[in-house]
């Protein structure tokens, strides 16, 4: 099965080059039933595709028809919102019997409208990781879960090759990718964003940029590793863990707008994880602080916050220690 790549950047490179290293190996995995080859590239930009093809050690096709006529396979690696721009492009062309696929986490193959009268079958597949650089990151694609999405003609197939490659792979339903791409974006991007704020709380605290990433790195990845190796529910620790409602009105205290919505967020999703750890913990008082954050309304007043005036609710700082 010749592949061919349209769009030659981090994606296209990083695909490309996966699976050329995987070639041999899923020949021999499949007893030679399978064969593998990345026919080579286009692109908008001639130099893009001709350092992809480069790295893959494949071609650099002239034109879209010429890609289309010797590809059996047809990757769109494009940003999401090329994808249809590029489908236009090539579904008048002579594409019967070829499978047309994208790379987005969040769109859908529904994107490749009339392609069921093209005669050709459409599909999404995406792999649970952050590609982050064209030369580096198909190094890291082994581990990764991959899913799909599509046509039930192939759907088996387009998986099965996947699996030969050496990643699991599991076929969603259309409805639930934008649900699936936003649980990827909570382990991941969003993740990034905490990180961003504790680096940016400890230079308030004196650490220089430097020092704040260097003190966060050992946690971190040491929280992540035991998150990955133990699950959410073993790993957890932390003031919402142990229930110290105080400490946690404290942080909230010392923190303002975005940051302060950070926490009381992404604690009150610790909650149900640390109730299913200590199911004998009542976790009520602490659910009643944390709720209790997004109902007030802040004003600064000569540098005290304090709750709006008839609101209602209670000034937190009442409550502080």
């Amino acid at each position: 099965m010749r592949i061919g790549f349209i769009g030659a950047g981090k994606v296209g490179f990083t695909f490309g080059r996966y699976i050329a290293e995987k070639r041999e190996l899923v020949r021999e995995k499949t007893d030679g039933a399978l064969c593998l080859e990345v026919g080579g590239y286009f692109s908008a930009s001639r130099q893009s595709a001709e350092l992809a093809a480069e790295f893959t050690e494949t071609c650099v096709y002239d034109s879209l028809e010429q890609l289309c006529e010797y590809s059996e396979i047809i990757f769109l690696t494009v940003p999401d919102g090329q994808i249809g721009e590029v489908w236009k492009s090539i579904k008048d062309l002579d594409i019967r019997g070829r499978i047309i696929c994208h790379a987005s986490g969040a769109m859908t193959s529904d994107i490749f409208s009339g392609i069921t009268e093209a005669g050709a079958f459409g599909y999404s597949i995406h792999p649970m990781y952050a590609i982050s650089s064209k030369y580096e990151s198909y190094k890291e694609l082994d581990n990764s879960f991959f899913t799909v999405e599509g046509d039930d003609r192939y759907v088996d197939k387009v998986c099965s090759v996947i699996r030969a490659l050496g990643n699991s792979c599991v076929r969603i339903d259309g409805t639930d990718k934008v649900k699936y791409h936003g649980a990827a974006v909570f382990a991941s991007n969003l993740v990034t964003g905490l990180l961003a704020v504790s680096q940016e709380l400890l230079t308030q605290c004196g650490f220089s940029a430097e020092e704040a990433q260097r003190a966060i790195v050992p946690l971190f990845l040491g929280n992540a590793k035991a998150a990955a190796d133990r699950g959410p529910v073993d790993s957890l620790t932390g003031p919402v863990e142990r229930c110290d409602t105080e400490t946690v009105r404290k942080h909230l205290n010392a923190l303002s707008g975005d940051e302060r919505s950070a926490y009381a967020a992404v604690s009150r999703c610790l909650v149900p994880v640390a109730e299913r750890k200590h199911p004998d913990r009542d976790y009520s008082g602490l659910i009643r602080l944390l709720n209790g954050i997004g109902e007030f309304n802040y004003e600064e007043h000569d540098g005290n916050t304090q709750a709006d005036e008839g609101n209602g609710q209670e000034d937190i700082h009442d409550h502080s220690v």
